[in-house]
């Protein structure tokens, strides 16, 4: 950076202007005719223009941007064609790295010069209202007050202004915290609709407003982000001693003028599309016909009124959307079944479960588990709706062209009980050891949140005789399982009917441990794993993961960190359990700080020794010299390992 250049402290660098201008502007046009024309390619075109903003170089012709995401063969033919044709009508040396004083005849005839409103138009807007004529300017994006993008906006501004603040917000955090400034709820979408609050927040990253880094997700604002926060803030402040209906009537007022002159920012609005505001309508319209049939009235939540006609409180429409509590005799104990166990493989064993579980009277639900086989989950009572006419329904649904399954009430909400079953049969145990799922089975269920996991064993009798591996063999990883190594809880039987029998008694015996007690919903993500001390005493934890945050956190397949990645690695060593890689992870979290590490050591046999001393699991156990030797040969052999 030249001396001359002052150092801004506190705030980012301003980002410095696309090098390829000439290819950004011809983009945007390509990308304006599509719209226009109401094509699809103008979202590519979008994409295309989105990686070239972020390209740090010049490019010398469209075939270097291959490299580029969203850049193939047609985009580029494109540019090339067009920078031709540029070199043709201007000359062979004239400069593409820069923005002519005057416009090329290439482009589009509506731009009288490629000045300064030429490059705001190459850098994304297009000049134009959303009439398409020149005398109105186009609406900009304000998120419209107490909605998700506002909360979310402000919630980021003022965490930003705490004096040693982070500088970001998890989404859990930034959920709970921007609830009291938003009507809608987000988690839960309104009746009707598969959207909430949170949905905006894509919005918001499109527009640059918000960047979303790490995993798991940090959130924070940008320059931009911030100059219009501070802007919703300044206007929050100005407009908090003015009555409501003299407040509402004035900004609706100045928006009409404004829009009509061109004299300023247009309406304030969620969106930018015309459909996506047809959608908003038919939600509101399907919210007044809910209203309607539920209690006869018409619903007033547009207006922020409440069905006495008063204006809500913003604390009681957050508390009545997201209530922290379930209350005893709220909620309902329900056996989670994973799909696999009633499909696939030989489907009339899976089908007999099914039935016995039925034939106990077992409360359970067949849906996706992430990890796991079976678990129970505390579900929300809803009472129905007394008074509904699902005939006045079906005719209301045709009317406003939707289906009367999206006149459901919505569900209610779900924490995972601390208790979770993986169910294994001896062939299917046998299988699992071979192919090493069975390590990374025990691994997940570890790390799952979930305090209390079990193993459910059965038994095959004399078919354990013929399988792949001696029965000596699957014994001992049993009872490694259940005692030795890994702590698990390990229920044995021997068959379906009895997997049954027992899934029923747990049923019971949760169902009747969790009657007199008042639920809460943490989080992980915020609060980690937790709750060790309640489950040390034998009473039953009552601070619970809901059931959308438990699975999506077991995902096999999600984003994992250098560490998770590390620790997946270390355990292919053959004789590395979890719990020692766990160790080892405490000391050296990557391969860089392990590698670093032997680097320091002056020389081999402290190498080989490095990790031997490492004390693991509840015995606090050495690693042992084998596998520190292993692990230094795995780490550091330039060679072919022998």
């Amino acid at each position: 950076m030249p001396a001359s250049e002052p150092v801004h402290l506190g705030r980012k660098r301003a980002v410095p202007s696309c090098p390829n201008p000439l290819f950004l502007l011809w983009l945007t046009e390509l990308r304006d005719e599509a719209k226009d024309k109401g094509l699809k390619t103008q979202y590519t075109y979008q994409k295309a223009i989105s990686s070239l903003n972020k390209y740090p170089l010049p490019l010398q012709n469209a075939k270097e941007a291959k490299i580029l995401q969203n850049f193939g063969d047609g985009i580029c033919k494109i540019l090339d064609d067009k920078l031709q044709r540029y070199q043709r009508e201007n000359s062979p040396n004239a400069p593409i790295h820069c923005l002519p004083e005057v416009a090329p005849p290439a482009g589009r005839q509506d731009n009288n010069s490629l000045a300064p409103s030429t490059k705001k138009k190459a850098a994304g807007d297009d000049g134009k209202g959303r009439g398409g004529g020149g005398g109105r300017r186009k609406r900009v994006y304000v998120p419209q007050k107490r909605s998700g993008g506002y909360a979310v906006l402000l919630t980021l501004y003022k965490q930003s202004q705490i004096p040693g603040s982070k500088g970001f917000m998890y989404k859990m955090e930034l959920q709970s915290d921007a609830q009291s400034l938003c009507d809608k709820s987000f988690t839960a979408p309104d009746v009707g609709s598969k959207y909430t609050a949170w949905s905006s927040v894509s919005t918001l990253i499109q527009k640059n407003y918000v960047i979303k880094t790490h995993n798991p997700a940090r959130y924070s604002l940008t320059e931009e982000g911030l100059a219009l926060a501070e802007h919703l803030e300044s206007a929050e402040q100005a407009t908090k001693d003015v009555p409501g209906q003299a407040r509402e009537g004035a900004r609706g007022e100045g928006e009409e003028q404004e829009e009509e002159e061109g004299g300023g920012p247009g309406p304030v609005d969620l969106t930018t599309t015309d459909d996506e505001d047809e959608e908003e309508k038919d939600e509101d319209r399907l919210h007044c016909v809910e209203r309607l049939i539920c209690t006869g009235q018409p619903s007033r939540e547009a207006d922020g009124m409440g069905s006495s006609g008063k204006p809500q409180n913003s604390e009681t429409r957050s508390r009545n959307l997201n209530a922290a509590r379930l209350l005893p005799g709220t909620y309902e104990i329900i056996l989670c079944v994973d799909f696999i166990e009633t499909t696939g493989g030989s489907n009339h064993r899976k089908q007999e479960l099914v039935k016995e579980l039925q034939r106990n009277g077992v409360n359970f639900h067949v849906r996706k588990l992430n990890v796991g086989d079976f678990l129970w989950v505390a579900r929300e009572k809803l009472a129905p709706v007394p008074g509904r006419s699902w005939l006045l329904v079906a005719q209301l649904a045709e009317y406003l062209i939707v289906s009367p399954g999206e006149l459901r009430a919505p569900a209610g909400r779900e924490l995972v009980l601390d208790y979770i079953i993986e169910r294994k049969r001896m062939d299917d145990l046998c299988a699992s050891i071979i192919d090493g799922r069975f390590r990374e089975q025990k691994f997940r269920l570890k790390r799952c949140g979930l305090r209390r996991p079990c193993y459910l064993v059965e038994e095959c009798g004399s078919a354990a005789s013929h399988l792949s591996l001696p029965e000596s063999t699957l014994q001992q990883a049993i009872i490694n399982t259940q005692v030795v190594v890994d702590g698990f809880f390990v229920k044995r039987v021997q068959d379906v009917r009895e997997s049954a029998a027992y899934l029923t008694f747990m049923t019971r015996h949760l169902t009747k441990l969790y009657q007199n007690c008042t639920l809460s919903c943490r989080s992980r993500e915020l609060e980690g794993d937790g709750g060790g001390t309640e489950e040390d005493r034998g009473s039953p934890s009552c601070s619970l993961i809901s059931f959308a945050e438990f699975n999506h956190g077991a995902m096999k397949n999600k984003c994992q960190t250098v560490k998770e990645v590390f620790a997946r690695q270390l355990m292919q060593i053959s004789g590395l359990s979890g719990d020692k890689a766990a160790a080892i992870l405490e000391q050296y979290s990557t391969p860089h700080s392990l590698v670093s590490a032997y680097e320091r050591c002056e020389s081999e046999a402290e190498k080989e020794k490095l990790v031997s001393s490492i004390r693991y699991g509840k015995l606090k156990r050495n690693v042992g010299p084998a596998l520190s030797r292993t692990l230094y040969q795995l780490y550091c052999s330039q060679g072919v390992l022998t």
